[in-house]
């Protein structure tokens, strides 16, 4: 009678163990997905940084475009005043 709780007992056990390693899979495989989620996005976010870098660096400062605008404005007027 002993010996049969003892079984018991050890069939419990192992069948415990094996519920113990199942969810540890499971959490390694979810870990992994995260791990491999994060890199994508890691690497998603490296692109759009030097994109926008590319875009800050090709654009015309505001205030050199205004100074080019006031510049042929200038031009304009006094081609205007010389032609009267």
């Amino acid at each position: 009678m002993i010996e049969q709780g003892h079984e018991g007992v050890a069939v419990e056990l192992e069948r415990l163990r094996r519920s113990v390693d199942v969810g540890f899979a499971t959490t390694r495989g979810d870990l992994a997905l995260l791990l491999q989620r994060a890199d994508q996005t890691d690497k998603t976010l490296s692109e759009h940084e030097d994109r926008l870098d590319a875009l800050e660096r090709s654009r015309w400062p505001l205030p050199s475009l205004a100074a080019l605008t006031s510049c042929a404005a200038l031009a304009v007027a006094v081609w205007e005043s010389a032609a009267r």
